[in-house]
C-alpha cells in the first residue's frame, strides 16, 4: 500500500459553532470502556471505472468537504479524550478550535474483490486499510479515517474509533450522516439540518449515576493495567494482540436458514414450559456459537466465556432518546461449559441461555449488579489470556449499515476488522436486502475449515 497524503479535516469554518471551545463529561457507561481496544470498520464501494483523475478530482473533494459539514453535527468527534489536571477526576472529551479528524489517503494493490468478498483470507491483509489513532498518555484522538483507492476496482473507507467516547449505534450514525451530506451535494452544506435519525443527542444528563460507577470502573482499569501513569490514556499493548495463522471469513444465514433454526429448536421445546425468544439475533448467536465451540474442540469441561453486548437507550428509566450519541450498552456474558454447547440440543441450550438474558433486561433491571460488571470482565480477560474460548458480538443486523451511501452506490462489504483482536464474532444485515443476516470471523485456518463445514451443513 502506497499512502499519498495525511491531512487533517476540521469542521467547516463557515459556522460559529467550529469557533468555540467546549468539553463533555464521560458517563459511567463510556467509562466501562475506558481501556478496550479501538473499533476498526471498513466500508468497501464498488466502482469498476475508477481511475486516479476520477478518485482525487471527484470523490475526494466531496468525501472532505461532506465530512467537514458533518463534523459541525458531530463536534466531538473532531476533538480528543484528554486528561486536564491531576485535580480532574476522570478523563473529558474536549474540542478547541481548529481541532479535526486525521485523514489519510492511500493505494492499494491489493485484491479487492477477495477483500470485499466472502471468502477466507489472512487476517492481517485488511490492517493496512484501517488507520491507527493517536494514543498518548495525556491526550487521544477519537477518530480517525481513512480511505484507499483500488485502481480500476473501486475504494473503502476505514473508520477507527475509539470505544471510550462512541458504541456500535453511534459510529454508524455518523457514517450515515456523513454518507447523506455527501450524497446532498451542494445542498448539504454547513447550514443544513440532518434527518432526526442521523442528528445525534448529547445532553449527558440523561445517564444517571447516583453510586459514581464512573469512578469506580476508571479505578478498576487503571489497576487492572497497572500503568506507571496512571492517567495514561493509552490502550494496553496486551489487549488484542492478533495471533499467528489467524485468518476472517463472512457466513451468511438466510431468511430460509434462520426459518429452519428457528423450528429446529421449536421442534425440541418442552411446550409446558414458558415460550422462548427466538428472535433472528438469538437464532444467529446461538448457531455461531455452537459451531464455534465444536470447531474448537478439546476437553467438554473448559469453560467459554460468551454473549453480547446490548443497547440500553430504550432499557434505561427513563429510557434515553434513540439518537443518543456516546456509550449506551453494557455487557450480558457468562462463563458456561463447552460440552453445553457440544451436546446434540447445543443449539437449543444457547437459545434458552440468550432469551433468557434478554427477558432479564425486559423486566427494567438492566443495571444490576453494576459494580461487579467491570471487575469480573477484567477477570476473565486475564483468564481468557490463556486457553478461555471467548465470543462476544460486534456489530448488528439492525445497524444497517448497508444503508451508507455516499452518492456511488450501497456498499459491497462491510468488515469489522478488529474482531481479529478481541475474539468477537461482527454481526450486520445482509448486502443484498434479503432479511438474512452475515456473520464475520476470525479464527485459526483450522478451526475456520471445521467451521465451515458445521457451519454449512447445520442448517441446510
Amino acid at each position: 500500500m502506497r499512502v499519498l497524503e495525511v491531512t487533517k479535516v476540521t469542521p467547516s469554518s463557515h459556522s460559529p459553532e467550529s469557533a468555540a471551545d467546549f468539553s463533555f463529561p464521560l458517563t459511567f457507561l463510556d467509562a466501562f470502556w475506558f481501556k478496550f481496544p479501538p473499533v476498526e470498520r471498513l466500508f468497501f464501494y464498488r466502482l469498476p471505472e475508477i481511475n486516479h483523475n476520477f478518485f482525487s478530482s471527484e470523490i475526494l473533494p466531496k468525501l472532505k468537504t461532506s465530512l467537514s459539514h458533518t463534523l459541525l453535527h458531530f463536534l466531538p468527534l473532531a476533538g480528543n479524550l484528554t486528561w486536564p489536571s491531576p485535580d480532574v477526576a476522570k478523563p473529558i472529551i474536549r474540542y478547541t478550535p481548529n481541532d479535526g479528524v486525521s485523514f489519510t489517503v492511500a493505494e492499494s494493490n491489493g485484491d479487492f474483490d477477495r477483500l470485499s468478498g466472502n471468502q477466507t483470507y489472512e487476517a492481517n491483509e485488511s490492517h493496512h486499510l484501517v488507520p491507527p489513532l493517536k494514543l498518548f498518555d495525556d491526550t487521544a484522538s477519537i477518530i480517525a479515517l481513512q480511505v484507499t483507492l483500488f485502481l480500476n476496482k473501486g475504494f473503502c473507507i476505514g473508520i477507527t474509533t475509539h470505544h471510550t467516547v462512541l458504541d456500535g449505534k453511534s459510529t454508524v450514525m455518523f457514517v450515515k450522516a456523513w454518507a447523506h451530506t455527501c450524497r446532498q451535494g451542494e445542498k448539504g452544506n454547513s447550514s443544513s439540518s440532518l434527518p432526526i435519525e442521523y442528528t445525534p443527542f448529547f445532553d449527558r444528563c440523561v445517564i444517571k449515576d447516583p453510586s459514581g460507577l464512573d469512578i469506580l470502573y476508571l479505578n478498576q482499569w487503571l489497576a487492572f493495567t497497572a500503568s506507571s501513569d496512571s492517567r495514561s490514556l493509552k490502550v494496553p499493548q496486551n489487549l488484542g494482540v492478533v495471533p499467528h495463522d489467524l485468518v476472517r471469513a463472512t457466513f451468511q444465514l438466510t431468511r430460509e436458514n434462520i426459518e429452519i433454526l428457528r423450528e429446529m429448536v421449536v421442534s425440541k421445546w418442552d411446550k409446558s414450559k414458558p415460550p422462548i425468544h427466538l428472535s433472528t439475533f438469538v437464532l444467529a448467536l446461538a448457531y455461531t456459537t455452537t459451531c464455534m465451540v465444536k470447531a474448537r474442540g478439546g476437553e467438554s469441561d473448559r469453560n467459554v466465556f460468551w454473549g453480547f453486548t446490548a443497547d440500553y437507550r430504550s432499557r434505561l428509566d427513563p429510557p434515553v432518546p434513540e439518537n443518543y450519541f456516546g456509550n449506551c450498552v453494557g455487557p450480558r456474558w457468562q462463563a458456561v461449559r463447552a460440552r453445553d454447547f457440544m451436546d446434540k440440543n447445543g443449539l437449543a441450550f444457547a437459545v434458552k441461555k440468550l432469551s433468557d438474558e434478554i427477558k432479564d433486561m425486559e423486566k427494567g433491571q438492566v443495571l444490576a449488579g453494576a459494580e461487579n460488571k467491570l471487575s469480573s470482565l477484567l477477570e476473565l480477560v486475564k483468564e481468557s489470556a490463556g486457553s478461555l474460548q471467548s465470543i462476544s458480538v460486534a456489530g448488528s443486523h439492525r445497524f444497517n449499515v448497508y444503508e451508507s451511501d455516499f452518492g456511488w452506490g450501497k456498499p459491497k462489504k462491510v468488515e469489522i476488522v478488529s474482531i481479529d483482536r478481541t475474539g468477537a464474532i461482527s454481526l450486520a444485515e445482509s448486502a443484498d436486502g434479503s432479511g438474512g443476516v452475515e456473520i464475520g470471523l476470525a479464527l485459526m485456518k483450522r478451526e475456520m475449515e471445521i467451521f465451515a463445514s458445521l457451519f454449512i451443513h447445520g442448517c441446510s
